[in-house]
């Protein structure tokens, strides 16, 4: 019977791990996650509005203990990062079968990686473009590509000479806001992909393969970007020997290697 670690119970996070934990295999998951249930919130995540004001780990417990009682949850209100919940962290992991990364920022990426190579765990990964045109499903296992190859592999930073959007859930910042969110449609297309390639893990363990290392699927064409909806593109990405993180022998790697690294991949991102 399966453990889960999961990071992030916000609204792709709890889609996904919706699905998952359905499945009669699943009977334990631990969640991960810091954050309130807001109010701007409601429109693309599973819970109710009455659910506002909840710590989202609490509301995801609830959520569970309605629809599968027999379902041993374990919730901290924690952020990833934090150094005071390393220890505790690290425990739960342990135990796990598989991790669920449903974090929305490369730091936590980076970190959930970290902690999943050093429990050797398999685990997977999706993440919903900006505006819902899109999305990736990573799975990593035990003497993979770590989080770090893929996203080095990838490139993901299209330079598109376009004006700023603007920030649809405060639009009187004074910093406009280049995230346009997704539509509640596109981030349960994603989190299906992604429940279903986590499935095959809970079910197949080190036999299980998709195929791919990382999988993208279009919902819209974008100009200068994706030319076709509902198009998959499937990458089998190596472990890259010069990666700063992962590159054999294996090794702890020094607090401004990760720095490097990080930067690299927030630039490839377009966030310099």
């Amino acid at each position: 019977m399966a453990h889960l670690f999961q990071v992030g119970v916000g609204s792709g996070g709890m889609a996904v791990l919706d699905l998952v934990a359905r499945d009669p295999k699943v009977m334990r998951v631990t969640i991960v996650d810091p954050d309130l249930y807001k109010p701007d919130n409601v429109e693309r995540h599973l819970f109710p509005m009455s659910m506002v004001g909840q710590k989202k780990v609490h509301a995801a417990s609830h959520w569970f203990k309605e629809r599968r009682p027999d379902l041993q949850v374990e919730a901290f209100d924690a952020d990833l990062l934090d150094p005071a919940w390393q220890k505790q962290l690290e425990h739960s992991i342990a135990a796990a079968d598989i991790g669920i990364c449903a974090a929305d920022n490369e730091p936590a990426k980076y970190q959930f990686d970290a902690f999943m190579r050093r429990f050797a765990k398999p685990w997977t990964l999706g993440e919903v473009l900006s505006g819902g045109i899109g999305g990736f499903v990573h799975w990593f296992v035990p003497g993979g590509p770590c989080y770090g190859c893929v996203a080095s592999h990838l490139q993901r930073a299209v330079e598109v000479e376009k004006p700023k959007a603007p920030d649809y859930s405060n639009p009187g910042a004074a910093v406009a806001e280049t995230r346009i969110p997704a539509s509640r449609a596109s981030i349960g297309t994603i989190a299906g992909l992604h429940a279903v390639v986590t499935l095959g893990l809970v079910a197949e363990a080190s036999k299980y393969n998709p195929g791919f290392t990382s999988m993208l699927y279009t919902l819209q064409t974008a100009p200068d970007v994706f030319p076709e909806a509902f198009r998959t593109f499937r990458f089998r990405i190596p472990r890259a020997e010069n990666c700063l993180i992962c590159r054999p022998p294996e090794r702890e790697v020094a607090s401004e290697e990760i720095d490097v690294a990080l930067s690299e991949a927030l630039a490839r991102l377009g966030h310099e």
